[in-house]
């Protein structure tokens, strides 16, 4: 085993060691290939990085990034240099925050969750939870469309009791919704998206894991109860043989669908996690060394996802049939052609979806996309829906479970929610997720009687009026509660005078 003593001598940039989870790292070598820039790695030269690691990278993504001459072996724990964390008087004000969070039998709704989390949450980890893409209209659009659909409730149903549980895929879910996949699951809480595994076990709902995960993909599959049905969202690497690793070992563990993400050939332009990570870089330190040439512009997002294959293609579907038997679904399909194109090639279904609003700005809802696709669908293939053998899913602006029923009364077979988990546990831990997921359960049994539906089934399109949908101009009521918690984009402002700064 290696000493801490000597692999604190190596905490430069001509020999760079590091330690993450007791195990010694050699990168000098990748310091100036590392998608987050150099100075955050040699701020730990020679040091315990595990702390700064743990949330912002898949478990595996040093160990799969290094060659394996570089992994030098274990270090003794009680050798090991101790890395002082100075709390700052920012930190100290979030503390404090928490410290008054409202009980959660105050926490009404899901705006609710995402108004504390922006509070209480280190302000890396909001940039990144909260950030979509350029002017952020797409991820604003996502919520308001639901706002250009009307319902037309029937009335004299007998609506004592109400059943709002479903099947996605074949699979029984206690609500038609999902856990869509989300990145970085602990930057918000240390469980991280274990804490949604157990959540979709106890409330009887389907977890999507994430590729991206910053829990390990076994740990959530041994994570689940037993006979628990889970999903796998995937990003397409650039080397094949990785991706076909991947997708072989998440159908020998039972997941039970691989949802492919055809929406992110590039990452879009999150400015709010961009300029946390300009501030967090020295640039005076950079242009001095010349030597860091890396774009470190895109926050937290570039540096997890520099694999992402740009080169996936429509023929590649032969591909992914020939090595998995598991249902095929594309994730992030934004017009009926590509839905007809998914259908014609035999998939199970897809996702309209512009990936949370953190792709192409002015990219149209899910939901206007669904109403879209039905219609066309069913012109060109005789299909309705919902429809077993090709199923709609929709995701992003959904905060409340008439949302859900909209999507629903349209064709959709569920819908995937994802932000507002994240700041139900950013907030208030697995807890938060449980008390958001009872907040959906009470909000769909009291819609589904005003509505008059006893079952899912009784959401028809006709108890909806989505005659607006498609019109961007149409005037609705102010949103109070989500126009509160959007945080208003930033512009770029004057340094502040050095003696401001000491």
């Amino acid at each position: 085993m290696l000493s801490g003593k000597e692999v604190a001598q190596h905490n430069g940039r001509e020999s760079c060691w590091i330690i993450v989870h007791g195990k010694v790292y050699d990168v000098t070598e990748f310091l100036n290939d590392h998608p987050g820039g150099s100075r955050i790695i040699l701020k730990y030269a020679g040091k315990d990085a595990t702390q700064e690691y743990d949330p912002i990278h898949p478990p595996d993504a040093i160990t799969s990034n290094l060659p394996p001459e570089k992994h030098l072996g274990p270090v003794q724990p009680d050798t090991v240099e101790k890395v002082e964390i100075q709390i700052t008087d920012e930190e100290k004000e979030r503390f404090e925050r928490i410290e008054r969070r409202p009980s959660l039998s105050e926490i009404l709704n899901l705006h609710d969750f995402e108004s504390i989390a922006k509070e209480v949450m280190p302000v890396k980890a909001w940039a990144y939870y909260s950030s979509a893409a350029d002017d952020e209209i797409t991820i604003r659009e996502n919520h308001a469309a639901y706002h250009r659909i009307w319902f037309r409730p029937r009335i004299m149903r007998d609506v004592t009791s109400v059943d709002f549980s479903s099947t996605i895929l074949g699979h029984k879910t206690s609500m038609p919704i999902y856990i869509t996949a989300t990145a970085l699951g602990k930057l918000g809480h240390p469980d991280g998206e274990l804490i949604l595994t157990r959540a979709a076990a106890q409330h009887g709902i389907i977890q999507m894991i994430p590729t991206l995960a910053s829990c390990s993909f076994d740990e959530l599959v041994d994570g689940a109860q037993p006979g628990q049905v889970q999903f796998f969202q995937l990003y397409v690497n650039k080397d094949r043989a990785i991706t076909k690793r991947i997708v072989q070992h998440a159908e020998a563990r039972g997941i039970k669908a691989l949802f492919i993400t055809v929406d992110a050939p590039q990452l879009g332009r999150r400015e709010k996690d961009m300029r946390q990570k300009f501030e967090a870089e020295d640039p005076a330190e950079v242009s001095k060394t010349r030597k860091d040439n890396v774009d470190r512009s895109q926050g937290a997002a570039r540096a997890i996802s520099s694999f992402i294959d740009p080169g996936l293609k429509w023929a590649d579907l032969n591909w992914f049939k020939s090595i998995t038997k598991m249902p095929l679904i594309l994730k992030g399909v934004q017009c009926w052609e590509d839905a007809l194109e998914a259908y014609d090639q035999g998939l199970a279904g897809v996702v309209l979806s512009n990936h949370g609003g953190r792709q192409l700005d002015f990219a149209r809802s899910g939901i206007e996309i669904l109403a879209e696709c039905v219609k066309h669908l069913k012109d060109k293939r005789g299909l309705t829906f919902p429809n077993e053998k090709f199923q709609l899913f929709v995701d992003g602006g959904v905060r409340r479970a008439t949302d859900v029923l909209k999507a629903v009364a349209l064709g959709a077979t569920a819908v995937g929610i994802g932000r507002p988990f994240l700041y139900a546990y950013s907030a208030y831990g697995p807890d938060g997720v449980d008390r958001a997921l009872q907040i959906l359960h009470d909000e769909f049994e009291m819609n589904m009687r005003l509505l008059g539906a006893p079952t899912i089934k009784d959401v028809v399109r006709e108890m909806v009026d989505a005659s607006n949908l498609s019109s961007h101009v149409v005037a609705v009521p102010n949103d109070s509660l989500f126009n509160t918690n959007y945080e208003v984009m930033q512009h770029a402002v004057l340094k502040l005078p050095l003696k401001a700064k000491i």
